[in-house]
């Protein structure tokens, strides 16, 4: 049985429209292919990058379990510097800083009844924003590897390199709206500094953090100095680290 031309043709003309089909979503596949590529080698080398971070940490601090050190603690209320205090510090059993205070105690109060009142109620004010400081410190210095991934699978996570150094910066690490930019030099494999704009206490009164690192002739990374600044309680902390010793065995 013979065709006709015009269904000859219907047909076809089908199979062209199809072909033609077929080519133009190849086309946008590869399109998109190419589109796609260079975000996900750019994510790939995000993720070794965060990785090598967080291995650097992990190692540092297994290094620093084995040394002890003189933690120097000034601070400054309401434009009044208070008495130095000194620890000891070295890392327990349970992989927390242990901290033995050092040096002469305090003086006395001086005075009659209601001065030293007015000098043990200022005592307690104090060592209770030592105690929301150390709490607050902990929360980043170290910084946990867990909390960089959780921020990075979160989306809450970005890259800045500048001049061989990788600013890492994560929003909520530690508390919602918190932000730590980590600043890394990849040749050395060492975290230098931190810098942090978080939050005390209910109230929420806002809170900066500059961490200053160092290294030990063995090439250990150390928390050299931190500096804490609470505006709104006229409370500036200045923590300074010093005398790093190895433990013996």
């Amino acid at each position: 049985m013979k065709r006709s031309p015009a269904v000859r043709h219907g047909k076809q003309f089908g199979a062209d429209a199809i072909a033609a089909i077929g080519k133009r979503w190849m086309m946008i596949g590869a399109v998109s292919l190419a589109a796609t590529a260079p975000v996900l080698a750019q994510n790939g080398e995000l993720v070794q990058k965060l990785a090598a971070v967080k291995q650097a940490v992990a190692e540092n601090r297994q290094r620093l379990q084995h040394y002890q050190w003189i933690e120097t603690t000034q601070l400054t209320l309401k434009g009044e510097d208070q008495p130095p205090s000194k620890n000891l510090c070295q890392y327990g059993p349970g992989g927390q800083v242990q901290k033995t205070p050092i040096g002469p105690p305090p003086p006395p109060p001086s005075g009659g009844p209601i001065k030293q009142r007015i000098i043990e109620r200022k005592k307690a004010e104090i060592a209770e924003y030592m105690d929301n400081v150390k709490a607050l410190l902990a929360m980043y210095v170290p910084p946990e590897p867990q909390k960089m991934e959780q921020a990075y699978q979160a989306g809450k996570f970005s890259l800045n390199p500048a001049e061989g150094i990788l600013n890492f910066v994560f929003r909520d690490y530690a508390q919602p709206g918190d932000q730590m930019t980590l600043s890394f030099d990849r040749a050395k494999s060492a975290i230098v500094s931190l810098n942090v704009s978080t939050y005390m206490g209910e109230s929420k009164d806002a809170v900066t953090l500059q961490v200053q690192m160092g290294s030990l002739p063995d090439g250990t990374n150390h928390v050299q100095q931190t500096i804490l600044n609470a505006t709104a309680k006229q409370l500036v902390v200045t923590t300074t680290s010093s005398n790093y010793q190895r433990l013996a065995g």
